[in-house]
């Protein structure tokens, strides 16, 4: 696989992975429960703005892919592998920041305050799950396996 076809790949299981998110956060967020509630808050926050990167990474990767002479050119392949890798590492170490940002939220939230403490751990799932995301993408790329 290659570069480009890479780039595809990621956004278009970031796609997925968000239309899902926000499909379950829309039914929790009709739970009678307020923690629940607060879980699916961050369940449609985050997988809407997720869906944007998604599709904004789709459509910057084709202009990029239609502005270049070759774009099978090593060198042009191997910048692009360089670039998404960095991004992705850079990715991952945010989202052990949103991990602990959403686990404070959650424990310094009264228990009065369920809907506080349902988006503390909101936070906590969707870090999780971006930093596994990250995580397998930038262990996935190789400059061996991209220049096919």
């Amino acid at each position: 696989m290659n570069i480009w076809s890479f780039h595809q790949l990621v956004s278009g299981r970031l796609l997925q992975l968000n239309l899902l998110n926000v499909w379950i956060g829309q039914r929790l967020a009709k739970s009678t429960s307020a923690f629940w509630r607060g879980v699916g808050s961050q369940n449609v926050g985050w997988g809407l703005i997720n869906l944007a990167i998604a599709l904004f990474g789709s459509l910057a990767t084709r202009r990029r892919l239609d502005k270049l002479e070759d774009p099978m050119d090593t060198s042009i392949m191997r910048k692009e592998a360089s670039s998404l890798r960095r991004a992705l590492w850079i990715n991952t170490g945010l989202d052990v920041f949103y991990i602990a940002g959403g686990w404070r939220l959650a424990r310094t939230s009264s228990a009065e305050k369920l809907m506080r403490r349902g988006m503390g751990i909101g936070i906590v799932l969707q870090g999780a799950l971006l930093f596994g995301f990250d995580l397998i993408h930038a262990l996935r790329l190789s400059d061996d396996d991209l220049n096919a």
